[in-house]
């Protein structure tokens, strides 16, 4: 994790977690994970309280998905496109239609790098948006707690437990697409392919 951001924490606290969930939510790439880790070690060592970091966090995140809820839905395809990749959001979008409120609910924690495209896609598809803030913050509340509580409780260990999450997070995603691409080969209409 970048050291000048570690330092921006440390001098601002709170207000600057905030922007920078906020910021990575809405898109930027940036491990926000491994902060959530970095910032439970930093609750761990009394430098922050736990409660106050992770209603920051959850809102900082929530506020950055609302940026991408928005884009997709007032922006357009056009202005979603510009910024994420027509290829990249007609994906997205696809999950979206597929999945609808779970796929929201588990892009927040579970895996984590859809997550700004199905914000965007959720805006797209004009996913109701009481529904998707509903979502978004159970998502993003589970995410938040479950991060920062693993860095507050292996303060010690933030850098072995960032790298097997980062694996793990990887491992989910490749099983979640293998058992989608076999359920659609064992679906698949036989007479669609002759």
């Amino acid at each position: 994790m970048n050291a000048e951001l570690i330092g921006l924490l440390t001098r601002y606290g709170l207000p600057a977690l905030f922007l920078i969930i906020a910021v990575t939510s809405a898109g930027a790439p940036f491990p926000d994970s491994l902060l959530l880790i970095a910032v439970g070690s930093f609750v761990a060592q009394g430098d922050l309280d736990y409660w106050p970091v992770v209603a920051t966090a959850t809102a900082g995140a929530v506020a950055g998905d609302q940026i991408g809820y928005a884009l997709g839905r007032w922006g357009g395809r056009p202005l979603a496109a510009k910024f994420a990749g027509g290829e990249r959001i007609e994906k997205a979008e696809a999950f979206s239609r597929k999945w609808g409120g779970p796929g929201i609910f588990l892009s927040r924690w579970l895996v984590g790098p859809l997550g700004p495209w199905i914000n965007i896609t959720s805006g797209l598809t004009v996913f109701s948006w009481p529904r998707f803030l509903i979502l978004d913050i159970a998502g993003e509340l589970l995410w938040v707690l479950i991060y920062v509580t693993l860095g507050r409780q292996f303060s010690d260990k933030v850098e072995a437990i960032a790298d097997l999450l980062g694996n793990l997070t990887w491992v989910i995603l490749g099983l979640i697409v293998t058992a989608a691409l076999g359920w659609k080969l064992v679906t698949r209409d036989p007479e669609a392919s002759s």
